[in-house]
C-alpha cells in the first residue's frame, strides 16, 4: 500500500511543481510583454522626440522649404513658406502653380530633374509692391536612380534689392550733386585763367560764382555727413528739458535777413512754457531746415509761422507753415526722401542740397517722432514734427 502512495505523492509533486514553473513561466512571459511594450513606448517616444526637433528645425528656417513627392505634388513645406507667401490653408497633396501660382517653376522642377544638380534662378512678383525671390532646386534620388521628389528653398531678396536700388541711386545722386557746383567752379576757373581776370567787372563776377559754388558744395559735404552719422544710429542725443518758444526765437533770429532780403514775415505762435524732451542743438537743427525751405520756397512779402500744441497723445506737435505755392499731392509722400526734389530748377537755384528734409526726418525718428507735411496748392504748405512732452 506504501508504493501507491508514494506514486500518488510523486504525481502531486510533479503537478504541483508544474504548476509552479508553469507560473513562473507566465510570469516571465508578461515581464517579457512589459519589457518588449516599454522598449516600444521608449522607441516611439523617441521617436516623436526626434520628429519634432525636426519639425522645429525645419519651421526655424527663415527660407521657404517646399517639398514635392514624386507625383509633382506638395508633400511638406514649412512655416516660412507659408509667412512668405501668405499661405494659412493646408497645401499638401496640391500641385505648385495651385498653391504659389509661379508658372516659373514648373519648368524648373522638370529640369531640375533632368539635369541631376542644384539650379538656382531669381523670380520678380509684381504687385503693390515688387518682390524678388532667389529659388534653389534640387531632386531627390533613391540609391536604384529613381527620382523620390524635388525640394525648393525660397530665399527672399526684396528688402536685399532695395538696399541696393536706394544705394546704387545715392551714389548717382551724389555724384551729380557734387559735379554740377565742380565743373561750374572748373569752367569759370578756366574763363579766368584764359584773360577773364584782366577785366575786373568780369572777374568778380566770375569769382563770386565760384565762391557760391564752393559754398553749396561745402553745405552738401555737411548734409552728407550729418545724414550718414544719423543713419548710422550711432549719433548721440543729449535729451533735456527744453522750452520750446525760447528754441524756436533762436531758430528765428538766423533768418531775420534772409527773410527781410524776401519781405517775409516770421511769427513764434508757441504757447509760452510748452517743454519738450529734445537736444537742443538737434532741434535747432530742424527748425532751421524747415525755416529755411520755408523761405526759400515760398511766396515774397509772405508769413511763415511756427506753431506748437499739446497733442492727445501726449506729444507736443510742431507745425512749421508757409503760404507758398504748395507742394502737388503726388510729391508729398516723397519729399523726405534724400535728394528729392519737387522743382529741381528751383531747387538747384535756391542753392538746396536735397538733403534737409531727410535730416529733419531722421533727427525727428531719434527723437522717438514722427514727421509728416501737408499741403494746398496755391495756399501753402505746412510741415508737423512730434516730440514727447516734459
Amino acid at each position: 500500500m506504501i508504493w501507491p502512495f508514494l506514486t500518488l505523492a510523486a504525481i502531486v509533486g510533479w503537478i504541483l511543481n508544474h504548476r509552479w514553473w508553469q507560473k513562473r513561466f507566465t510570469d516571465a512571459q508578461e515581464a517579457s510583454r512589459k519589457e518588449i511594450a516599454q522598449a516600444a513606448a521608449r522607441q516611439q517616444q523617441a521617436a516623436a522626440v526626434a520628429l519634432a526637433e525636426k519639425e522645429a528645425l525645419f519651421n526655424s528656417m527663415i527660407e521657404g522649404v517646399l517639398v514635392l513627392g514624386q507625383n509633382g505634388r506638395v508633400s511638406m513645406a514649412n512655416r516660412a513658406l507659408g509667412n512668405l507667401f501668405s499661405i494659412s490653408q493646408d497645401i499638401v497633396g496640391k500641385s505648385i502653380l495651385e498653391v504659389l501660382r509661379i508658372h516659373e517653376l514648373a519648368p524648373l522642377v522638370n529640369r531640375v530633374a533632368k539635369e541631376r544638380q542644384v539650379l538656382a534662378f531669381e523670380i520678380t512678383l509684381a504687385g503693390i509692391e515688387q518682390r524678388v525671390f532667389e529659388v534653389n532646386a534640387s531632386a531627390v534620388f533613391s540609391r536604384n536612380g529613381e527620382q523620390e521628389g524635388t525640394i525648393l528653398v525660397f530665399h527672399d531678396l526684396t528688402r536685399i534689392k532695395r538696399l541696393q536700388n536706394t544705394r546704387q541711386e545715392f551714389v548717382a545722386n551724389v555724384s551729380h550733386e557734387l559735379r554740377t557746383p565742380l565743373s561750374l567752379i572748373k569752367g569759370y576757373i578756366e574763363t579766368l585763367l584764359d584773360g577773364a581776370k584782366d577785366k575786373p567787372e568780369v572777374a568778380e563776377r566770375f569769382l563770386r560764382t565760384i565762391d557760391r559754388n564752393a559754398n553749396r558744395l561745402s553745405l552738401l559735404i555737411e548734409d552728407l555727413l550729418t545724414i550718414s552719422q544719423l543713419e548710422s544710429g550711432k549719433t548721440v542725443v543729449n535729451f533735456a528739458r527744453v522750452d520750446l518758444h525760447q528754441a524756436v526765437d533762436r531758430a528765428l533770429e538766423d533768418f531775420f535777413p534772409s527773410a527781410r532780403d524776401k519781405r517775409v514775415k516770421l511769427t513764434n505762435a508757441v504757447p509760452p512754457q510748452l517743454a519738450a524732451r529734445a537736444d537742443a542743438n538737434r532741434l535747432h537743427q530742424i527748425l532751421g531746415n524747415l525755416l529755411d525751405n520755408a523761405i526759400k520756397y515760398g511766396r515774397a512779402d509772405g508769413t511763415v509761422s511756427i506753431a506748437a500744441k499739446l497733442a492727445e497723445d501726449g506729444k507736443i506737435e510742431v507745425s512749421v507753415a508757409d503760404d507758398g505755392p504748395g507742394i502737388p499731392p503726388d510729391s508729398l509722400e516723397r519729399i523726405f526722401e534724400r535728394f528729392y526734389r519737387v522743382d529741381k530748377a528751383r531747387s538747384r537755384e535756391q542753392g538746396g542740397t536735397g538733403l534737409g528734409l531727410s535730416i529733419v526726418k531722421h533727427i525727428v525718428q531719434s527723437h522717438s517722432g514722427r514727421v509728416w507735411a501737408v499741403s494746398r496748392l496755391g495756399v501753402g504748405s505746412t510741415f508737423f514734427f512730434t516730440l514727447d512732452s516734459c
